[in-house]
């Protein structure tokens, strides 16, 4: 593991993809640098913020403000907070503001907020005048980790999460960890599942430092920054190997189809966050690939125990109105961006850290395992 970087000296983590090639700036009150930062890349752009109204009542004044010390004027749009916000509906509503703002290709758009945001900002970004440029200011642990880093814009459809997108990568992410202190404690515990992801797929060495430090990386300071850091640099790694996620790209979804699915079934509301979905779907994946054999039994508790420990879902039956039927989430995971001639791809592990691609697997095999995860007590 590396040393910990201070608190108050900026990490910058570059993203390599040659000329689309880009910079993460990790730190302590980052915000304030953005109109520097942003002038740097594009001294006379006009900016919109796209935001939500929950972030935008907390964040939108410091950002403008922020912007102005540059000369960079900035309008803004706001949408509703929620993953609801992720809807053709919405996307419409944006895509037509931004038009009438007169944004032009050689303009930028700032992507204001958490995960929801910068997956509909960097979708309308793609697809509005076929590509502006944008910014990532992500503003939850789950966004700072994963969601701003990598390109990947998308909405929701009535039949699955995130199937309807797009490929464009920000030419900025400025991640200003100060945000993450007035998280309510479920946002932040949500996006913690992401960070502890990163361990189980690939850093066994990460998991464990996580397991003994996360009361740390809650309380914020040090240890918040170090693990901040550590997710991006495996995050900006991998994206810079594989950016539209041909091969090793493929491993970031360790419990995603299987949390995908949960979040569908719980109708991409407040009442199942990502983040929790996510933890549900990566404990999933660890009892699957233990009824495999592929790991022991367990190392499969050692990772429910830890999620279990922050206070994150571990049970499939985390609906508050019930379990969903087997069925069910087999139609939903079927609909996976992944899925190959009706057969299943799903991210297993041969031990923590040791994640990998599982390809064409029986989808009744994984129906069967559902059945019976669903009749446990």
């Amino acid at each position: 593991m590396s040393v910990p970087v201070r608190v108050n000296d900026p990490t910058v983590i570059e993203v390599a993809l040659g000329g689309r090639a880009y910079s993460i700036f990790i730190g302590r009150d980052q915000l304030l640098s953005l109109g520097e930062r942003i002038s740097g890349l594009r001294p006379s752009a006009k900016v919109l913020i796209i935001s939500d109204e929950t972030v935008a009542r907390h964040y939108l004044p410091t950002t403008q403000t922020a912007l102005a010390v540059s000369g960079l004027d900035a309008t803004c749009i706001t949408v509703p907070a929620g993953e609801s916000s992720k809807s053709f509906a919405v996307l419409e509503k944006v895509c037509e503001e931004v038009i009438a703002a007169r944004i032009e290709r050689g303009d930028l758009i700032v992507a204001l907020g958490g995960g929801v945001i910068g997956d509909l900002a960097g979708f309308a970004a793609a697809i509005v005048r076929r590509g502006i440029d944008y910014v990532q200011v992500p503003t939850t642990l789950l966004a700072q980790v994963d969601s701003s880093i990598g390109g990947k814009t998308a909405i929701d459809s009535h039949q699955g999460k995130n199937l309807v997108g797009a490929f464009h990568q920000p030419i900025l992410v400025v991640s200003d960890t100060a945000l993450l202190d007035s998280l309510p404690r479920r946002e932040f515990c949500a996006g913690y599942a992401e960070v502890v992801k990163y361990g189980l797929m690939a850093d066994a060495g990460f998991f464990s430092w996580l397991e003994a430090n996360w009361p740390e990386v809650f309380a914020g300071g040090h240890a918040r920054e170090h693990a901040i850091a550590a997710s991006c640099r495996m995050k900006a790694a991998i994206v810079a190997e594989d950016e539209r996620e041909t091969g090793r790209r493929a491993l970031l979804n360790l419990g995603h189809t299987f949390g995908h699915a949960l979040e569908a079934a719980a109708g991409f509301s407040g009442r199942l966050l990502h983040g929790e979905a996510i933890s549900v779907g990566m404990t999933l994946a660890f009892a699957f690939s233990a009824k495999r054999n592929l790991l022991s039994v367990a190392q499969a508790e050692q990772v429910k125990r830890h999620l279990a420990a922050v206070g994150l879902p571990t049970d499939i039956s985390c609906l508050p109105d019930g379990r969903p039927s087997a069925d069910r989430l087999m139609d939903l995971m079927l609909q996976d961006k992944k899925v190959r001639r009706g057969n299943l791809t799903l991210i297993l592990a041969r031990g923590i850290g040791e994640g990998f691609i599982a390809a064409d697997l029986d989808a009744r095999e994984v129906h069967e395992f559902l059945k019976e995860k669903l009749s446990e007590p």
